[in-house]
């Protein structure tokens, strides 16, 4: 594993070549951190790859052509290690191919790449995905980026709201250990914002389907927004530990998502899953941005 860094006039990451992974966005003007940092206390990870499963599978396994396969929640591209691809002033790409290993979790061949370019005081996160094989490749892909949360010093996580761009309200999915219980509780905006309450996440993630918003931001106590996530993904997660009031706040967007508790297809048929056919390309991206 290795660190690679590039910068603007603006902002700085830092990626880890160990799962591609986003471990630092600074403010080259003021050297403020917006990145969780990895505190396993509450949470081991900063920003990991979803691939090729968002969530969690019910049973923790899945079926496909007869077989059943065991995969851990969010799959396994987070936990491996990255070729650097290329690396210019203001981008830098990582890639991880299918090998023996994969195979044998995950029957499919692919080619998996990571972007981060920087543009003014965004970076811009790219996923690629490519099917090398000759039939249809099924997946799920998402980003688990996370925040500071409180960012000023003097605040509580409480003082906060998390803006979104939507009407009046919107519907969250709720989940049942982890699995999508087929329910959902709407969520009333004020001003466009749910308030970071104490218990906003004890029932874990909110899950957010169906193209209801496509722009969250996290707004400090003075009503001024600090860090807004941007992207084109039909559905998302807002997630913190539950009921560890841990001091970061998650913003994911996802094409994919775990298993509802009632599921009993295959792993073709799991709800949001993509699909690729031989020698196809899936792309996509979302944009973090501070201000």
């Amino acid at each position: 594993m290795a660190l690679f860094q590039i910068s603007n006039d603006r902002i700085t990451i830092q990626v880890d070549s160990m799962g591609a992974e986003l471990k630092s966005l600074k403010d080259v003007a003021t050297g403020r951190e917006y990145m969780w940092h990895a505190d396993p206390q509450y949470w081991k990870r900063t920003s990991p790859v979803l691939f090729p499963l968002v969530g969690g599978l019910k049973g923790g396994v899945y079926r496909l052509d007869g077989r059943e396969y065991p995969m851990g929640q969010h799959g396994f591209a987070r936990d491996m290690e990255f070729q650097l691809k290329s690396q210019t002033a203001s981008e830098i790409w990582f890639t991880l191919e299918s090998n023996e290993e994969t195979l044998q979790r995950y029957p499919y061949p692919f080619v998996l790449e990571l972007g981060y370019e920087l543009m003014e005081n965004s970076v811009i996160v790219k996923w690629v995905v490519k099917n090398p094989a000759g039939e249809r490749m099924h997946f799920s892909i998402g980003g688990h980026p996370a925040f500071l949360c409180p960012i000023e010093a003097g605040t509580e996580q409480t003082d906060y709201r998390i803006r979104l761009d939507a009407g009046e309200r919107v519907a969250v999915s709720t989940l049942d250990n982890g699995l999508v219980d087929g329910k959902t509780v709407d969520y009333s905006l004020d001003q466009g914002a749910i308030p970071v309450t104490e218990h906003l996440f004890d029932g874990d993630a909110l899950v957010i389907e169906h193209d209801q918003a496509h722009s969250v931001a996290l707004v400090k106590p003075d009503g001024q927004t600090y860090l807004t996530v941007a992207f084109d993904a039909p559905l998302f997660g807002i997630w913190s530990p539950p009921k560890k009031q841990a001091p970061f706040i998650c913003i994911e967007p996802w094409y994919g998502r775990c298993d509802r508790a009632d599921f009993a297809g295959d792993w073709t048929e799991r709800e949001w899953g993509q699909s690729l056919a031989p020698g196809k390309t899936f792309q996509a991206a979302y944009t973090i941005t501070i201000a």
